[in-house]
């Protein structure tokens, strides 16, 4: 039968028009993919109490659409808050004007900044690598302005437990997830998670009864339970045979150049839910691309290739696409100019439908997608820029900001409560 182009090219999809040309297959794949705006489904999920009801099993994503920013933030500054890890200062972005329109001073090695679980304050995950001087800096979103540091210990992430009972700060040194409290920041209790080295990303089943945490330094995920409050096991991550070579100098990514992989084990990084929360995609910087995982059986059940040095995962605003960053570089701390770059997932289908280069090389690392749905924007962390993306054509700008820009975050955004990291929305 006749497609109408409508199928294939909507305004917000966030595919480059001479990407979707060639895989057409893919992209009609895609537009039949559960979308943000069908309504609340029969079936029910079965949550943790406390936790707001999933409203559309089929997408969990769905409150996270365009056009569903909550009352509370809708007089909340329209800006980007970029953390720069070397400089110890916060960046402030007016996404309208791309121009950086304040600058501030916050602890040491600014890692994250995370939106509270409610919504009303962003807070800058100080984790002072190599020293006990890790602290949290509030944000005020309706000033943009900060408050007075925390102390805390090695916060290198925030995340929140599903119910909103509980902060989880990330101490990756020490190999733990401190549970607090998400306002006054007390200790409530903590879970030792000690085969797991390099503690730091994480994403929560649908129910909430359980979350995965990657494991940077051993090359595997730990599932927590979170309703015993324990870790329910660990799970070593299948590399495949080859990787794509780094090449010196290179500022694009040649797809021929392969090398077969020598390392022991990998390098995962972000970690987020399937729509239907059925599976997890887990990106590795040493694989370079994404592992795909059953939570709920907690094994691996597939791999998608995407690019140099795989890092960032962020879901687009109709839940149809999983944007993944590629860092340029399997190294901790790599060349600028490298051959790092966007690719596009469809989540449906599992199959990449487009890649989006950054002309003159680039890095890009952690960040999130505006509140429209139009721009995904990400740190350039060995280049010093931040980039935004244009959803649509894959165009990418550039704003100068301080030394080595880590997880950034997009505000306002779309979403009844947050799970943590850069803005993990539901």
């Amino acid at each position: 039968m006749g497609v109408s182009p409508r199928v294939f090219f909507p305004s917000r999809f966030g595919i480059g028009l001479l990407a979707l040309l060639a895989l057409l297959p893919a992209a009609f794949a895609a537009t039949n993919a559960p979308g943000a705006s069908e309504p609340a489904h029969s079936e029910s999920i079965d949550t943790v109490p406390g936790m707001p009801p999933v409203l559309n099993p089929k997408n969990l994503y769905s409150e996270t659409a365009t056009g569903h920013l909550r009352a509370a933030v809708r007089r909340d500054l329209p800006r980007v808050y970029v953390p720069n890890i070397r400089s110890d200062d916060v960046y402030v972005i007016d996404p309208a004007t791309m121009k950086v329109v304040d600058r501030f001073q916050v602890g040491l090695s600014p890692q994250h900044i995370v939106p509270s679980y409610d919504l009303r304050t962003l807070w800058v995950a100080n984790n002072a690598e190599g020293t006990n001087d890790g602290s949290l800096t509030p944000i005020d979103p309706r000033t943009g302005k900060p408050g007075k540091a925390i102390a805390v210990d090695d916060p290198y992430n925030i995340y929140f437990t599903p119910d909103g009972a509980s902060a989880i700060i990330v101490a990756e040194a020490h190999r733990r997830l401190d549970f607090r409290d998400p306002r006054t920041l007390a200790l409530q209790y903590s879970i030792a998670a000690p085969k797991c080295d390099g503690i730091n990303h994480a994403d929560f089943s649908i129910d909430g009864r359980y979350a995965i945490f990657t494991c940077e330094f051993n090359g595997s995920v730990v599932k927590i339970d979170l309703v015993h409050k324990s870790v329910a096991g660990y799970l070593v991550l299948t590399m495949p045979r080859t990787r794509f070579r780094e090449i010196p100098g290179a500022h694009a990514l040649d797809r021929t150049a392969r090398e077969p992989f020598t390392g022991r084990h990998g390098m995962p990084q972000d970690i987020r839910i399937a729509p239907d929360g059925k599976r997890f995609y887990v990106a590795d910087m040493d694989a370079d691309g994404v592992h795909v995982l059953d939570g709920d059986a907690f094994r691996e059940v597939g791999f998608i290739r995407t690019g140099l040095g795989t890092h960032g995962l962020y879901p687009s605003r109709n839940g149809r696409f999983l944007y993944v960053t590629n860092r340029g570089s399997h190294r901790i701390h790599g060349p600028r100019h490298g051959a790092g770059g966007v690719t596009v997932i469809d989540f449906s289908s599992g199959k990449v439908v487009a890649q989006w280069p950054i002309p003159g090389g680039g890095s890009p690392d952690m960040g999130n997608v505006s509140a429209d749905g139009s721009a995904l924007w990400l740190s350039g962390r060995f280049d010093d820029v931040v980039y935004r993306f244009d959803t649509v054509t894959g165009a990418v700008r550039q704003i100068r900001v301080g030394m080595e820009p880590h997880g950034l975050t997009v505000w306002p955004q779309p979403g009844r409560y947050c799970l943590g990291h850069t803005g993990n929305l539901r």
